[in-house]
């Protein structure tokens, strides 16, 4: 969670809800591909994000990890990131056009900028990031209609739950010293979270109905 000194220096200095206006539309990028450069240690996927690309490009979690996707450590905790490609250091889905293959799928972190969440009490809300765009002269948009989610209130839920759970587990890790034991807690993490196959065209229901059960392999309360 970002800090609100750091908040001062990255952005308007405001708090936006779903309902709010922003500055953050860009009215099309024109072919710019400016944010979808070089942010691989930015864009970590949720188990949501890796749903959506799988269903959409037909094929499975183990497909996209090396050519798409990369597994990346932070505190002990190994989390697929968005791979970066070339000596530009382009998004692996880029086309060479410049322009997102996912695009109507792409990951969350994706949809957001410029703008990004702060969390605090079990609840976010969005801030502008500032600088950060080429595109001079953002115009007015509900922060709704930038995100474009489809389901938004259990979308919602669903980022709250993750981004807790991982809280937790990265609180659990730091008592763990057994370079084995922390194998085993990353394999079951992408083998409960990020490899499962799921029949029911809900996501969330059945990931949130799972979620206790993945908490419980993980020792996590």
């Amino acid at each position: 969670m970002r800090s609100i000194n750091i908040l001062d220096e990255i952005s308007d200095g405001k708090l936006y809800d779903i309902e709010d206006m922003v500055k953050a539309d860009t009215c099309g990028c024109d072919g710019c591909s400016d944010c979808c450069k070089d942010v691989g240690d930015l864009v970590v996927l949720t188990p949501f994000d890796i749903y959506e690309m799988k269903s959409f490009l037909g094929v499975e979690f183990d497909e996209l990890l090396g050519n798409k996707i990369e597994l990346r450590e932070n505190n002990k905790i190994s989390l697929p990131y968005l791979k970066m490609q070339d000596k530009n250091k382009n998004c692996s889905f880029l086309n060479e056009e410049g322009r997102c293959i996912i695009h109507s799928k792409r990951p969350n972190i994706c949809r957001l900028f410029p703008l990004g969440r702060v969390y605090k009490d079990n609840e976010f809300k969005y801030f502008l990031q500032v600088g950060n765009c080429p595109k001079e002269d953002l115009k007015d948009v509900k922060v709704r209609e930038w995100i474009g989610i489809e389901n938004y209130g259990e979308n919602k839920r669903f980022i709250l739950e993750w981004y807790n759970f991982i809280k937790a587990l990265t609180f659990r890790l730091k008592f763990v010293r057994d370079d084995k034991e922390i194998d085993e807690i990353n394999k079951i993490l992408l083998e409960s979270c990020y490899r499962i196959n799921l029949k029911e065209d809900n996501f969330y229901s059945v990931f949130l109905k799972s979620l206790p059960e993945i908490k419980n392999r993980l020792g996590i309360i």
